[in-house]
Order: structure tokens, then C-alpha cells, then sequence
């Protein structure tokens, strides 16, 4: 079987690739080895998609190439996925920090870009092994479990290796290796931290609790909420952070950023001198938190007990507390991949390989990392929007 366009992976990226392409007459043919497109689509923002966010910028994204995004991310950008959005009537809702999610379901989306597929004559065949692909005349050869398939352009927007369970694997960097494009080493991103042993068994009995909070390393800082698990540290800040933490590196984290701890703590001693520390920190933080973090016998001090030296040391360890992870829960809860395809070795204009023309990189795939907050579902769509001007 011959065609013009073959795109690996029915996700976020290759659907939108596909689409454009098949809207400019090409003949796409996209394979998936899974039983069901866009399967991250589905299961994303608890199953109502973060689809974009209304503030989008180079800033937001992580890659040994800082600069290499903006071309795609300006050509298309949140505004024009939201016409396609409009278009289909989805409601969708805006959250903090500019974070557009689906009123109803994240079936909307990807009931929108099959539809837009099938609209353009893009054929979605899914579950397809594909065992070896080789260059061939003026294109590539696939070969399948269904047979053979030859195409002028191939695109590879296979998703990185965050949630296996998903169908993640590593064949878009195998097969970028294969035609000797450099790949970036990948590690999991926005994931959950574990603790150490001590740590662990320490902060454990705090399973659930959230708090707003800021967390930080020497690179980079971020305001959100902070959950504790039975396995470690989670929740919105936490997954931030992890994309920018290396092994071994300490984070700080303050768990009272609007508060001047000193100097409330100096002026309650005056006022309330018989209460307790402890009772007066109960109204800033969890109760159990802060028996985790201050022993008992700080606790349960009379403020009139309570010296200078003690208030600064306590507001060190609620303010600057400092947590030294033993890792990530790693690919299997990360919701995304950081490095992957070198960005050196593309064109940011086409998607291109800048060594084999019609071989295209989009999406998670490519050494483009976002932030938690849609930036990665917009990466997708203004790469393959990018791609598909192309192939």
C-alpha cells in the first residue's frame, strides 16, 4: 500500500498533524498500536483535559534548545486551537493560572479531532505493530503486521515514556537513533517525589493533607499546593518542581508564604503570653503537620516561655524547611518526559529533520517539556500544526 503521509501515533500531535495535512489534499494514513486513539487525551486533567492555557510562552517550556518552541508556539497558539474549540461548541471553563479545561468530558476533544480526521479523508488504523521501518526510494518503508506500507513523509509523534501502562514506549527515540538523530537522555517529569526512608515513616501519618505552599531549588521556584502521600510528597508544586530537580539536589519549601512568622509569633507572645505554641500555630497550619515538623515539647510551650532564638528556629522550619527527596515515582505516574529528540537536529519551522528532510518529529517525542497547566497539550497542537503545513 502506497500514500502520501504516514503518521506513528494517534495522539494529541499526530491527530492535529493529520489533520492539517489531509486538509491540504495529502493522503495520511496515521497507525497506533493501541485499541483506542488519543488514550492520554482521555485520561488527562481527571478526565476533562487541560487543554491549553490562555497564557502561553517560551518561558513555560523546558529543552536544551530554550528558543527552538517559539516559532511553532507563535504560528499557532492557544488562540487558534480555541477557534477549533469554538468551532465545535465544547464548553470549556478557565481555572487558576489560565489553566481551559472541558465543562463535560475530554472525549470532547478527542471526539473533535477525530471528526476533523475523518472531515480531512485521514485514515486512523489502530492496532498496528509496526516491526521495522527503512528508507526507500523517495520515502520510507513500514513494515506491519498488516502488511507493508510506503510513504514520501513519515512523522513520528509517538509520545515519550511517561505512564507505560498507557502504551508508552521508547520507539520514536529508537527510531530517531536509527537514522543517527541525536537524542537528549529522558527522565520523568512532573512526577511525584519520594522520600527517604526516615522521612517516609515520618511524614507518612500526613497522607492527604494539602497546603499552599512555595517550593524551591537554587534554579527554579514555584506557588502551589503542596500533598502529602503515603509514598511521598505530590500535588501541583511538587510536580513543578520535579522538572527542574536533579538527584540529590534539596528542596526548599515554605509553608507559610504570606506570613511574617517572627514577627506574628513576637507580637502573640506579647498579647496571648499563656497560650501554648502550639495552640497559635494551629491556626496557620494542620495540627498534625506541625507535630511532624516541631517536637512536642516546643509545642506545647507557653508563649511567655518562649525565647527569640526559639521563634526564629521554629519560623526556620516551618518557613525554610528543607526535604532531601530519594527520587521520582518515575515513568509510571509522570505525566510527562523530559529530553527526547535533540531540537538541534530539526528544523522549528517544519518539524523537520535537518539531515532527512521527510522525516518529521512532533509532540513529547521532541526535547520540548511543559509545565503542568496545559502547555504540553499546546505543544502538541502547534507542532503538528507545524508539521502538517509540510509533510
Amino acid at each position: 500500500m502506497e500514500t502520501d503521509v504516514i503518521i506513528i501515533g494517534a495522539g494529541a500531535s499526530g491527530l492535529l498533524c493529520a489533520i492539517e495535512a489531509g486538509k491540504r489534499g495529502r493522503r495520511v494514513l496515521v497507525l497506533d498500536h493501541a485499541n483506542k486513539a488519543g488514550k492520554k487525551i482521555l485520561m488527562s486533567g481527571g478526565g476533562r483535559c487541560n487543554f491549553t492555557n490562555y497564557s502561553i510562552a517560551a518561558e513555560n517550556y523546558i529543552s536544551s534548545n530554550p528558543h527552538f518552541c517559539k516559532s511553532a508556539l507563535s504560528r499557532y497558539s492557544q488562540w487558534d486551537f480555541l477557534d477549533l474549540v469554538t468551532r465545535h461548541r465544547i464548553p470549556y471553563h478557565e481555572r487558576e493560572h489560565g489553566q481551559l479545561f472541558c465543562n463535560d468530558s475530554a472525549k470532547d476533544i478527542l471526539g473533535m479531532l477525530l471528526t476533523e480526521c475523518q472531515t480531512a479523508g485521514v485514515v486512523v488504523q489502530l492496532n498496528t505493530q509496526i516491526s521495522a521501518v527503512s528508507q526507500h526510494l523517495v520515502g520510507f518503508e513500514l513494515q506491519t503486521d498488516h502488511g507493508v506500507v510506503n510513504c514520501q513523509s513519515l512523522v513520528v509523534a509517538t509520545g515519550g515514556l511517561s505512564i507505560p501502562k498507557m502504551g508508552a514506549t521508547p520507539f520514536g527515540y529508537q527510531l530517531a537513533q536509527q537514522f543517527g538523530i541525536p537524542v537528549i537522555p529522558t527522565r520523568a517529569g512532573l512526577v511525584p517525589f519520594t522520600l527517604q526512608p526516615d522521612d517516609k515513616e515520618r511524614f507518612s501519618v500526613l497522607s492527604g493533607i494539602a497546603v499552599p505552599c512555595i517550593a524551591s531549588n537554587q534554579r527554579q521556584s514555584f506557588r502551589e499546593n503542596l500533598l502529602f502521600t503515603h509514598r511521598g510528597l505530590s500535588g501541583p508544586v511538587v510536580l513543578q518542581l520535579s522538572s527542574y530537580w536533579q538527584a540529590g539536589e534539596t528542596v526548599q519549601i515554605n509553608l507559610l508564604p504570606d506570613v511574617d512568622l517572627i514577627a506574628a509569633l513576637k507580637t502573640q507572645r506579647q498579647n496571648q503570653a499563656k497560650k501554648s505554641l502550639k495552640t497559635l500555630l494551629e491556626s496557620y497550619l494542620p495540627k498534625r503537620l506541625l507535630g511532624c515538623l516541631l517536637p512536642d515539647a516546643v509545642l506545647n510551650t507557653a508563649m511567655a516561655d518562649v525565647s527569640d532564638r526559639q521563634i526564629q528556629s521554629v519560623a526556620e522550619q516551618l518557613q525554610q524547611w528543607l526535604v532531601k527527596p530519594n527520587g521520582t515515582e518515575g515513568y509510571r505516574t509522570a505525566e510527562v518526559t523530559l529530553g527526547g529528540v535533540d531540537c538541534n537536529a530539526l528544523s522549528s519551522k517544519t518539524m523537520a529533520c535537518n539531515s532527512l528532510p521527510n522525516l518529521y518529529f512532533i509532540g513529547e517525542v521532541v526535547d520540548v517539556t511543559g509545565w503542568l497547566g496545559g502547555y504540553n497539550f499546546q505543544w502538541a497542537w502547534s507542532s503538528g500544526w507545524c508539521a502538517g503545513q509540510y509533510v
